[in-house]
């Protein structure tokens, strides 16, 4: 055959595929998700292999391990106990409540840890939902925005660096924005969950939160988050949604869930100069964790090639329950 180029050329030695690779995957790229509860015991996850809910202490020790492993931030997730969860979600804002001590402790024994919160109220809403449900069932955007800037505030009164709003009501990103400033935490970022489907996906993340929608008395409760989560058969819409985050003043754009949503992060890298963020979330996590303890696949190299696919998509970070054990495996290499 008389061919001028021949790809497999650069194809031929590891070192020769090092020097072309076009995207590679490092642990200060991820995020790494952690769950904390009250308890003195840490609870393993039934349907996340490998994910607990920790303690307050078990976590910092824990925050330690990924410094050490080169990971550079966390998010934290908290599991509220059932008696302090109301219609309002008021325990969100509470000073001594559970993230703000944890945010604290953090930064007492890992300072230069980088801590995103998550802004939502179903961790702690009686009704499930990431907003106030009225007594008609219809989940309200201005009153929940409401509580989701006294939430922030507390936040980063803690210490957080980063707020996470995961709620998707309407212009909650700007209004964030403008409380956080007024409080003087300028300084203190918001990685937006822009494009956040509503997603078979998450079934393992309420579990581990127990987190669902759920009805209360007579009140009708939705049955799903489809009136604020977009739509997962929409691609335009996530244009919007980055280009009003970005207006309203987000440092970071993410997409959520990430693995089967690759074409929406492409689409957010090519209109927006924001960094962007992937969040490999839980139902994602469980089916590789399952397929590997079955024997069916590899899961060192499954999981690594799932992150790089992210990075080959476009983002820039990864929120991954993985982040641990891929950061030891990228030490390795």
């Amino acid at each position: 055959m008389e061919l001028t180029y021949r790809p497999r050329r650069l194809r031929r030695t590891p070192a020769l595929r090092s020097m072309v690779r076009e995207n590679k995957v490092s642990a200060s790229d991820f995020i790494y998700p952690l769950f904390v509860h009250e308890g003195n015991q840490i609870e393993q996850i039934s349907a996340m292999p490998g994910a607990n809910r920790w303690t307050i202490d078990t976590l910092v020790e824990e925050v330690a391990r990924a410094w050490d492993l080169g990971i550079r931030c966390i998010v934290l997730f908290p599991k509220v106990s059932e008696s302090l969860k109301t219609e309002g979600g008021e325990e969100c804002f509470n000073e001594k409540g559970l993230i703000p001590r944890v945010i604290r402790k953090i930064k007492d024994e890992i300072p230069d840890m980088t801590i995103m919160t998550d802004v939502a109220l179903d961790p702690y809403s009686s009704d499930g939902h990431d907003g106030i449900v009225s007594a008609e069932g219809v989940v309200l955007n201005d009153e929940t925005v409401d509580q989701l800037c006294k939430q922030a505030i507390v936040q980063a009164q803690a210490g957080a660096d980063l707020i996470g709003p995961s709620d998707m009501m309407d212009g909650r990103v700007g209004a964030i924005r403008e409380a956080l400033d007024d409080e003087g935490f300028e300084h203190v970022g918001i990685i937006s969950y822009t494009a956040k489907y509503a997603s078979a996906y998450y079934g393992p993340f309420r579990e581990a939160l127990d987190s669902a929608p759920r009805p209360v008395n007579s009140k009708p409760i939705p049955k799903d988050k489809s009136t604020y989560q977009m739509d997962p058969a929409n691609t335009r819409e996530a244009i919007t949604e980055a280009q009003l985050d970005e207006q309203e003043g987000a440092d970071i754009l993410m997409v959520k869930p990430g693995l089967a949503y690759l074409d929406i992060i492409y689409r957010l890298r090519e209109e927006s100069e924001l960094p962007i963020a992937a969040y490999n979330v839980s139902g994602e996590y469980s089916m590789i964790k399952a397929a590997a303890e079955k024997g069916w696949i590899d899961e060192k190299q499954i999981v690594l090639e799932t992150l790089l696919s992210f990075k080959r998509a476009g983002a820039n970070l990864i929120l991954t329950y993985h982040a641990c054990d891929a950061a030891q495996w990228l030490k390795e290499e």
